[in-house]
């Protein structure tokens, strides 16, 4: 298949699994048009399966806001009819499902019909999408969609809660290479870090209000209070300066690293014991899944669609929404046996199998087959 990808090219999420999604695609013969205004992050990697088409939007005085999605629009109609691309598989459904449905409409005015797939990831539903604003487009964009996918059940049971959906929504959750966090012995150089008798707590995330970093840090103060611990934060965010500034208030800014943006994540998460999570919301949780991946035990919250990655009692431990004191102790409760912690670690690894590429490509791949199916029918 001919397949156009077109996402946000950022460090979040959506662009992240969207690229590796085409990678993997393209290695199972498949021909990937990434078309977005930059090159992903991850897409380092250019070959004859795997083509870039950079959306220049021109400046003109008269928009107070550029027209993305019109400059999008116009880019998949010219890249459709040169690369004969046979379908869209567009990440968020503002701006993206929106833009290709406008391509579609003016295909076919040209007696060209190309299908769209439509995955939603989180915040084009739970927070932009269900502004007021916004809704009505959403709504249309995502009806207009000949398939639609979501990466967790409980943002599937949002999106039917917040709009009037007629289409129906498959679960397709992200995954992850697993082959990428195998880890040998001199991988993981652990003293770089940390002395032998200190834990390695690590959070993960874009810093913003929605993942209550604050939390982060309390629960960190009270864990190391009991046990010698180091905490790694990567990211940056809004919320990182609150952050230092509560490290310094309480004292432990000597235990707190704060990386920042990283390309060694696999590295840090490596030599890490315990990963935490207590955001607000998530629509599917995928740096908890990493951690997991890298065999690391899960402290989160129980919300979204955090509660199908990181298993109560098995790969972590789940809280509410900004009850610290449970998660301090579920986190003591695991890091004060070793024996118990090689066990939750084991038990996230196993867990994370789970959503290994392998065995989630293949359902984006009968997606594709069965739109292209029934479009054939009409």
């Amino acid at each position: 298949m001919k397949i156009g990808m077109v996402c946000y090219p950022t460090f979040g999420g959506s662009g992240v699994v969207a690229t590796e999604l085409g990678l993997e695609l393209s290695k199972r013969g498949h021909e990937i048009h990434f078309i977005t205004y930059n090159q992903p992050v991850r897409l380092d990697l250019l070959s004859n399966n795997v083509h870039y088409h950079e959306v220049t939007v021109p400046e003109y005085p008269l928009f107070h806001y550029q027209p993305y999605e019109l400059a999008l629009s116009s880019k998949l109609v010219d890249m459709v009819k040169l690369h004969k691309i046979e379908i869209l598989h567009v990440h968020y459904a503002i701006p993206h499902a929106y833009a290709a449905y406008m391509a579609k409409k003016m295909l076919i005015e040209e007696d060209i019909y190309v299908p769209i797939v439509t995955t939603l990831h989180g915040t084009d539903i739970t927070l932009v999408g269900s502004h007021p604003f916004y809704k009505p487009a959403v709504t249309f964009s995502i009806n207009k969609s000949d398939a639609v996918t979501a990466v967790s059940q409980s943002l599937k049971q949002d999106t039917l809660r917040l709009f009037d959906i007629k289409n129906d929504i498959s679960v397709v959750p992200n995954f992850i290479d697993l082959e990428k966090y195998k880890h040998s012995f001199t991988d993981c150089k652990r003293g770089m870090m940390a002395n032998d008798s200190e834990k390695i707590i690590t959070h993960i995330s874009n810093l913003r209000p929605v993942k209550r970093v604050e939390d982060v840090v309390k629960v960190f103060y009270n864990i190391q209070k009991e046990i010698p611990a180091k905490l790694m934060f990567i990211g940056e965010g809004p919320e990182k300066e609150k952050a230092e500034l509560l490290c310094a208030k309480l004292g432990i800014t000597h235990k707190v690293i704060f990386f920042g943006r990283s390309n060694e994540i696999d590295k840090i998460l490596c030599f890490s014991d315990l990963f935490l999570l207590p955001s607000q919301t998530e629509s599917f949780g995928l740096a908890a899944l990493e951690a997991m991946a890298s065999g690391v035990a899960v402290i989160s919250s129980d919300t979204g669609g955090i509660p199908e990655v990181n298993i109560q009692g098995v790969s972590g431990f789940l809280s509410e929404v900004g009850d610290t004191d449970d998660m301090i102790k579920n986190a003591l409760h695991i890091l004060k046996d070793d024996a118990r912690l090689k066990t939750f670690k084991n038990n996230a690894r196993k867990e994370a199998l789970k959503f290994d590429l392998h065995a989630i490509v293949p359902q984006y791949e009968a997606v594709y087959q069965d739109t292209l199916s029934k479009c054939l029918v009409l």
